[in-house]
């Protein structure tokens, strides 16, 4: 029996999560969802849509979309709705799980790695994060737990782009930029967002293609001489002229925001050790893994012919052999770290010395 997909949708009160949620349980897009729903907040969905009085937690919509309030936790809600599938009391195909606005997905995550019967029915197919364009500004200065959804994020939509001006969103989206540059931002108009581009965008599959914005590589490249060498003053983070090709129009718009959720690349085309990488990957992770939100890599191992993928979550990771480096291929490895405050040099050091 083939996985069912899950997709978390994250993101600060009055993004449009709830706009966008009323969509999938009422919009007729052919698709059978279970959508679990645990925000107990000002805009709980059950005031429109559910009854209210219902005893029982899973209620069915008109278009064939079931919504579903986590009672117990969510490992038991997602087994319920397993076992009701396969016994065939309930149909869908994929299910959505709406965390609460100040909740850290990273947990949420990581059920779908950790829990051997978890993982054996279900696949964890993307983080969502949705960004009100208004206030989103305040809300990444004052909440860490905002600045975290974004760091975690496989895909970013950015709502009520209409009620902020055209340098607001662009300021906004090279702030999101620099917290996680490999999930792709796109403007949304209230939750008005094809059904297309929320599901099946495999963020956590390993094969996936390592998605970095090309202008965030260059950024990271000045006078790089590709070994992956940090050269000092090069960690461009806000705040520092930021010379992204795109951004010279800002005639020097300096960006003030210095965000603890940072990403930064690691690139070299030397291979690694398999043996000092897995010992390295191994102690980072022990020690800053709480404050790790999600890092990938394609890698160029010593003694394969293949690529080497490799991401993780907090303290959890998992690597896979890809498919094999193209004939002529550059074999440089990519690695991308998403996370709150991380010792760039020491990360940037440590990888250095585990290359043959």
């Amino acid at each position: 029996m083939s996985l069912i997909p899950v997709t978390i949708l994250t993101g600060f009160l009055g993004s449009g999560k709830t706009t966008l949620l009323k969509r999938v349980l009422t919009e007729a897009h052919g698709q059978k969802i279970a959508v679990i729903e645990n925000e107990f907040g000002e805009e709980n969905i059950d005031n429109e849509i559910l009854v209210n009085d219902t005893q029982e937690n899973i209620i069915q919509m008109n278009n064939g979309c079931i919504c579903c309030s986590i009672r117990e936790d969510l490992r038991d809600t997602l087994q319920t709705l397993a076992e009701k599938k396969r016994k065939g009391e309930l149909v869908f195909d994929r299910v959505v799980i709406e965390t609460t606005g100040l909740a850290d997905p990273g947990p949420v995550a990581q059920t779908f790695f950790m829990d051997e019967e978890i993982a054996e029915q279900y696949l964890l197919d993307s983080i969502l994060t949705l960004v009100d364009a208004k206030h989103a500004d305040a809300q990444l200065n004052d909440r860490q737990e905002a600045r975290r959804q974004i760091g975690f994020a496989d895909q970013i939509f950015i709502s009520k782009t209409d009620l902020a001006t055209a340098d607001e969103v662009k300021a906004l989206t090279h702030r999101l930029t620099h917290m996680n540059p490999r999930a792709p931002q796109k403007a949304v108009h209230f939750g008005d967002v094809a059904i297309a581009d929320v599901f099946d965008l495999r963020g956590f599959n390993l094969n996936a293609k390592l998605d970095i914005d090309p202008d965030f590589l260059k950024a990271d490249d000045h006078g790089h001489n590709h070994e992956g060498h940090n050269h000092e003053g090069h960690d461009h983070v806000h705040g520092e002229h930021c010379d992204h090709p795109s951004h010279a129009a800002e005639q020097g718009h300096h960006h003030v925001h210095d965000d603890d959720v940072k990403s930064f690349v690691f690139r070299s085309d030397k291979a690694f050790s398999p043996a000092r990488l897995e010992d390295f990957l191994g102690a980072i992770v022990n020690i800053y893994g709480p404050r790790m939100l999600r890092y990938k890599g394609v890698l160029n191992m010593e003694g394969t012919e293949r690529k080497v993928i490799f991401q993780g979550v907090h303290q959890l990771m998992g690597s896979d052999l890809g498919p094999a480096w193209a004939d002529g291929e550059t074999k440089t490895s990519k690695m991308v770290f998403i996370g709150i405050d991380l010792p760039k040099d020491i990360f940037m050091q440590g990888l250095e010395q585990c290359l043959v």
